[in-house]
């Protein structure tokens, strides 16, 4: 199910239209400390977030978006509910999108202003429909937040929108059931082309809700659904943003940092391959190229997958073969695997990093 999206544009990055799927997460911060929030959007900056959204719960954090999209490094999204106000002035603050939902606005006049508003200042705006917070009149239509439930109040907001000729909008609609998450997308993509924005809201803490996210959006990513995603983990943001980029990087949708190939350990083995792997993946997790790494521990499929990997291992009695693109750079006792294989991994990135800067500016 290869759905195309129509385009939008968010700040200086296209959404929908073929555009890679783009990263996001949300601060955890208090929004009216813009110093504490932009440390965190630095943070997330650094393992390669794309676009952040801000709570703006009142007033106060509406008017200090300002301070805070100055030194933004990336597309920032205000979270807005309830009411119009925040959303104008998140907007004159300059905030590259708005995440609400027309219809807990208020009267109509309020929704134009708004709308109007973002027009002036081509901001687009998401929509985002939560099983959690479903309209009471459709609760008790359905019975309880289906998915048929979830896609007719997208479907309600849409509309909104529409009648007011505004079309830059992109789409959620999240649920903590994954098979309900993923039924409301599968069923509204057959409706409307506008971009969708995928995730599994309250997934969990980073163990449980890491693996929900990666069978949610891997299902919706393989349908071809999903323009940008939020992988939702009660925990650090930074992770949100990695486990997000692991996701697609499974499905081959983008190139971002190592791929890691380690095998699963058997009675074979003969060096201690838990530790290495696991010291190797935390020392190169953020390494700026793509590189895939392989940590295997045995002479049955060590060489062989250590071989098709730009960079890799494969253990034998207490040491170990180093390979480079398939050929064997050197042996390496057990004690040194991690190091040997974290400098050479470290080399070869610095070796891309100058051939891609030199084929830029020659």
């Amino acid at each position: 199910m290869n759905v195309p999206s129509r385009q939008i544009k968010l700040g200086n990055l296209l959404i929908g239209g073929g555009a890679p799927v783009a990263v996001q997460s949300m601060c955890n911060t208090d929004t009216r400390d813009a110093a504490a929030t932009l440390a965190q959007i630095g943070r997330l900056d650094e393992v390669g977030c794309e676009i952040v959204r801000c709570a703006v719960p009142d007033m106060a954090a509406a008017e200090n978006l300002g301070a805070i999209v100055k030194d933004c490094p990336m597309p920032l999204v205000a979270d807005i509910h309830f009411d119009y106000r925040l959303a104008l002035t998140a907007i004159v603050q300059g905030v590259d999108g708005l995440r609400l939902n027309p219809g807990n606005i208020g009267e109509r006049w309020k929704i134009e202003e708004v709308v109007k508003a973002c027009a002036e200042r081509e901001v687009p705006i998401r929509i985002g429909v939560n099983g959690g917070s479903l309209e009471k009149e459709l609760l008790e239509k359905y019975g309880h937040p289906s998915a048929e439930a979830m896609v007719e109040s997208a479907l309600s907001h849409i509309r909104l929108l529409e009648e007011l000729n505004y079309r830059e909008i992109k789409v959620s609609l999240k649920a903590s059931d994954i098979r309900r998450t993923v039924e409301a997308y599968r069923l509204l993509a057959q409706q409307v082309d506008y971009p969708l924005h995928i995730g599994i809201t309250e997934a969990g803490t980073t163990w449980s809700g890491t693996i929900k996210s990666a069978v949610g959006l891997g299902t919706l990513l393989y349908d071809g659904l999903g323009d940008t995603l939020r992988v939702s983990l009660t925990g650090d943001p930074v992770e949100e943003v990695r486990v997000g980029f692991e996701i697609l990087k499974s499905l081959s949708l983008r190139e971002h940092g190592p791929i890691f190939v380690s095998c699963p350990t058997c009675g074979r083995c003969q060096v201690n391959l838990i530790e290495v792997a696991e010291e190797v993946e935390r020392r190169l997790q953020d390494l700026p190229v793509p590189l895939t790494i392989a940590v295997m521990g045995c002479v049955v499929n060590g060489p062989g997958e250590a071989k098709e990997a730009d960079l890799g291992i494969a253990g034998g009695k207490g040491q170990g073969l180093l390979f480079r693109h398939g050929e064997v750079v050197r042996k390496v006792t057990e004690a040194d695997l991690a190091d040997a294989l974290v400098e050479e991994a470290q080399i070869m990135a610095a070796e891309r990093l100058k051939e891609e800067a030199s084929r830029h500016d020659p």
